[in-house]
């Protein structure tokens, strides 16, 4: 694989469909001053990614973070690492889908809700089916959200008014920090670099280029949306900002364009998650952090349906009770925040000295303090921690009686 490739499954694992809706989200958190905290959390990506970019250099073909939180940290640190991954997919696929439904609502006049929960019954009934999102189809989804993200901001940034910038900061310091908390959501995803190292022609090289390359791309886009969205549309945007902003530049025609985009994005995206957590959920069954009847199915070429199941049942819940757009997305940030920290955290203790340990140790220093953005949603991945010791001493337990 060369670094071109790289750089676009790096961008896949980044970007998803979430940028259709978090530039209001932010913006609706912290006004025209939510621009400083993408600049922030770009910030923080840095250090972050070169982080993960030389793990992968050092230990190709890792298992993940939750892999490395068990080299670094022990059984229990990799337990927990697992469930805060596993139990923040039916957050952010329910999240992921409702993103799309809003876009059907908005652009093709579905009921949104219905469209959203279509979506994600697609999702798991291709899973159950055994299709899985390919590669090339994985890149031509990205290659699209790039572009849809690219021609709102080319074709909507002739009509930016800087009246849309005063007041700039109407909510202070807390806005600031309240938007960075959801925008933690669009900032996740650099830990795939672990998992690439091993897939590239030129090895270490090839990696440094795909990740540099990939932040590039990522921070133009995210500059570019953040800045012109509140340019064009105010502060008080709509909830589907990208389809006024193309609406503005191509005219009606995008609107049923954009619908139809946004649902193959949140479909694909939400698709490979299942696929992904459905895996993990076996794996954690095999280590003793689930019961191991959830193992069964975890095999290459197999299906993990048990696994699924679980995964559909935590995602009825969430349907039910957390019909909330943006509470569904902090709550998803802060796991994933916590899953960066204890990745970059392990970098600290399995790099050798030298320039990378100080990346890890800058990277594991904003991470904390970006942590903090997440406030009152900690209690989630709090309580995925206590239930991942909860089932590690509970099949410890059996084990030793089946031992006797």
């Amino acid at each position: 694989m060369g670094a071109w490739q790289g750089a676009a499954l790096l961008v896949g694992a980044v970007l998803g469909p979430g940028m259709l809706v978090l530039p209001h989200l932010a913006a609706e958190a912290a006004g025209p001053a939510s621009v400083l905290a993408w600049a922030g959390l770009l910030a923080l990506s840095v250090p972050v990614a070169l982080t993960f970019a030389a793990l992968g250099a050092r230990y190709p073909g890792g298992g993940g973070v939750a892999a490395f939180a068990g080299l670094a940290f022990g059984r229990h640190a990799s337990a927990v690492t697992g469930w805060w991954f596993y139990g923040a997919v039916p957050l952010g696929t329910v999240a992921g889908a409702f993103v799309g439904g809003q876009y059907v609502e908005a652009c093709l006049g579905v009921n949104g809700t219905l469209a959203g929960c279509l979506i994600l019954l697609a999702a798991f009934g291709a899973n159950a089916a055994g299709l899985r999102t390919s590669g090339r189809l994985q890149i031509g989804l990205v290659a699209l959200l790039v572009a849809l993200l690219a021609a709102a901001v080319l074709t909507a940034a002739p009509h930016a008014d800087p009246a849309n910038f005063t007041p700039f900061a109407p909510h202070g310091a807390a806005g600031v920090t309240a938007a960075a908390g959801v925008l933690m959501f669009a900032f996740v995803g650099w830990e795939a670099a672990s998992h690439l190292s091993a897939e590239f022609a030129d090895g270490r090289r090839g990696l440094l280029r795909a990740t540099v390359v990939t932040l590039a791309v990522v921070a133009l886009l995210y500059v570019g949306v953040s800045v012109t969205s509140v340019a064009v549309l105010g502060p008080d945007m709509t909830g589907v900002p990208l389809t006024a902003m193309l609406e503005l530049g191509l005219g009606p025609v995008a609107r049923p364009v954009t619908g139809v985009v946004a649902v193959l994005l949140t479909f694909g995206a939400i698709n490979t998650y299942l696929a992904g957590a459905a895996r993990l959920g076996a794996a954690l069954a095999r280590d003793g952090a689930l019961p191991g009847w959830f193992a069964k199915g975890g095999a290459p070429g197999e299906t993990p349906y048990r696994s699924l199941g679980l995964q559909a049942a935590l995602s009825v819940p969430v349907l039910v009770w957390a019909v909330d757009l943006d509470l569904l997305m902090r709550a998803t940030s802060a796991c994933l925040a916590a899953v960066t920290v204890v990745g970059v955290a392990a970098a600290v203790r399995m790099l050798p000295a030298g320039r990378h340990r100080i990346t890890a140790v800058v990277g594991t220093g904003m991470s904390l303090a970006a942590l903090t953005f997440c406030g009152v949603y900690l209690v989630v991945p709090a309580v995925l921690a206590l239930v991942a010791l909860a089932a590690l001493k509970v099949n410890a337990r059996r084990s030793y009686k089946i031992g006797l």
